[in-house]
């Protein structure tokens, strides 16, 4: 299976981030990829009240549910769209969700991001997600063709249990994680984890991302797209600008490295901490 991640530089206007995403997505699959993958906040970037004014339900109706599903429909492949503004009970917190649309342009699967990015770093911005998403509660694994693949989105990364819990699924062989990584972040721990990731879940991992300054230009993303094996080798990257990597995921070396180095079977439950 062919997989490619979209990098983009989206901003506020969400008829120009289709259109941006469109251009890629077709290149992606004009140079075979099955199953393309976008960032976090794919369709707007931009200020908080516009993402509230974007937010609907993940079904056919909603504007850029219809224009998303006529594009994977168009050229035939398997999108899994990062992050969205679904709409949730509470009319001012949307989930930020991401999900997957099959070749015939129908909603397969959808993940609500559960950890919600609320920091302060010191000389970077000051963010909290909280305040205008409603988190969700469950990982998410699901099938494209054959293949089974888990849902994850940016600052999940961070918490290794939501991808134990998708292990728990012995057939997952990929992890999505689309992202809007910050700078410092992403220079200080994106590789880093994204290896991690692969290397203890033994899954390919796919990390397309957003990159560049966005408006109202308070806010700039890392970049640095990612394809990594289940060895934890990069076999991927795209550094800045808008453009996309594929890579051609070969199921049977997996399966031989899970063989070979069977530490998912390996995994013991703990029957707790002694507080000594």
């Amino acid at each position: 299976m062919k997989i490619a991640a979209i990098q983009l530089n989206v901003g506020a206007d969400v008829e120009a981030n289709l259109v941006q995403l469109g251009s890629q997505v077709r290149l992606a699959v004009a140079e075979g990829a099955r199953v393309v993958a976008l960032p976090e906040n794919a369709l707007y970037m931009g200020p908080a009240e516009g993402r509230l004014a974007l937010a609907g339900p993940l079904a056919p109706g909603c504007a850029w549910v219809d224009a998303l599903s006529a594009l994977a429909r168009e050229v035939g492949c398997w999108l899994v769209v990062g992050g969205v503004p679904e709409s949730s009970g509470d009319p001012h917190r949307p989930y930020n969700s991401a999900f997957v649309l099959n070749p015939g342009g129908e909603v397969t699967a959808r993940y609500r991001k559960v950890h919600l990015f609320d920091i302060d770093l010191p000389g970077g911005p000051r963010l909290c997600e909280s305040e205008h998403t409603t988190p969700g509660d469950r990982a998410v694994a699901t099938t494209l063709d054959d293949v089974r693949v888990g849902l994850t989105i940016c600052y999940d990364l961070r918490f290794p249990e939501l991808y134990r819990a998708l292990m728990e699924d012995t057939r997952v062989r990929v992890l999505f994680v689309p992202s809007a990584f910050t700078v410092p972040t992403g220079r200080a721990h994106w590789h880093a984890l994204l290896r991690a990731r692969a290397i203890e879940n033994q899954c390919w991992v796919v990390a397309p991302a957003q990159v560049g300054i966005h408006p109202p230009g308070d806010r700039t993303t890392y970049g640095h797209s990612l394809i990594v094996d289940p060895w934890g080798e990069v076999v991927a990257e795209l550094g800045a600008g808008v453009g996309f990597i594929a890579v051609e995921a070969d199921f049977v070396k997996q399966d031989a490295l899970r063989g070979r180095l069977p530490a998912l079977s390996h995994r013991r439950r703990l029957q707790g901490v002694d507080r000594s």
